[in-house]
């Protein structure tokens, strides 16, 4: 049985550790309005990006549109963009992300494709090298990154377009959390090359006949690039509301926890301190009978 001094150290040690997760709690519920905030600001103008894409890719014709739209007519070389957090002790934000990816790896690479994975953030990379270290072309880190802007978004759709290029992979997915609420971030995996669109969000509201100039086909060469910068972005700061959200989530858990903890060794301590205090006046009692 621990003594008195080893029972204090525990409970002091606990009650520290309850301090950290409770301004911990404090840090990311002051993030999450902010971050909240530019996820759902990026949403419409993201959407309707997808709409105007989709209602220009409804008049081109199949097989006809550009690369980034219709593919290269192959698929065996996939590439997964894993989007994730830089640090932890944010619950299974990192994990469940990194989970879905490598459920969707694994059964591309039973089907024999070649799976290359392009890493945002280092905590996906920790986790997906495990498994998938041959398959890891490249770790793009944003440690420096404090607030999400489109600038930190753009090298990558433009890294991702240059690959597609130059012939590296056939198709591209997406991976990310979806910010919902605080205790719910869905992962996500959205195709970005060849582009795909929601149905709905093609045929949704009151539909119109439109004259472009130039071509459908110039002004999709013109938007599809941009676009997967614009998904990226969105995928970024969803992460990034969903990160703040699940470490509030967490680390209110953890003080909570780390408080029940406290009570049942402050219990333990009492209980033990008050044995050693009845065997002493049991021994002083007994010494004084025996004289």
């Amino acid at each position: 049985m621990p003594s008195l001094k080893d029972l204090r150290n525990r409970i002091a040690s606990v009650k520290a550790t309850q301090k950290i997760t409770k301004a911990m709690q404090m840090v990311a519920a002051a993030k999450l309005r902010r971050a909240q905030m530019a996820a759902e600001a990026a949403r419409p103008y993201a959407e309707r990006m997808e709409a105007v894409l989709a209602n220009l890719a409804g008049n081109i014709a199949k097989g006809s549109g550009p690369a980034l739209l219709s593919g290269n007519g192959n698929d065996k070389v996939h590439l997964l963009v894993v989007c994730t957090a830089e640090r932890g002790l944010c619950g299974a934000f990192n994990s469940s992300i990194v989970r879905l990816a490598r459920e969707r790896a694994n059964a591309l690479i039973a089907q024999g494709k070649t799976v290359k994975i392009l890493c945002i953030g280092k905590k996906g990379y920790d986790q997906l090298r495990r498994q998938f270290e041959k398959q890891i072309i490249e770790l793009i880190e944003l440690r420096s990154v404090k607030q999400m802007a489109f600038t930190d978004a753009d090298p990558i759709g433009r890294k991702i377009i240059g690959l597609f290029e130059k012939g590296e992979f056939d198709v591209c997915t997406l991976f990310f959390a979806r910010f919902r609420s605080v205790i719910l971030q869905i992962p996500t995996a959205q195709q970005l090359i060849p582009a795909q669109f929601e149905a709905a969000v093609a045929t949704s509201g009151p539909q119109a006949s439109y004259d472009y100039e130039p071509s459908e086909a110039g002004i999709l060469d013109a938007l599809l690039p941009r676009n997967i910068s614009i998904q990226v972005f969105r995928a970024l700061l969803e992460n990034a509301a969903s990160e703040q959200g699940a470490r509030m989530s967490s680390m209110d858990s953890a003080t909570r926890n780390a408080g029940d903890m406290i009570k049942k060794q402050t219990i333990t301590y009492n209980r033990s301190r008050q044995a050693m205090i009845t065997k002493e006046l049991i021994e002083i009692i007994s010494g004084a009978e025996a004289l």
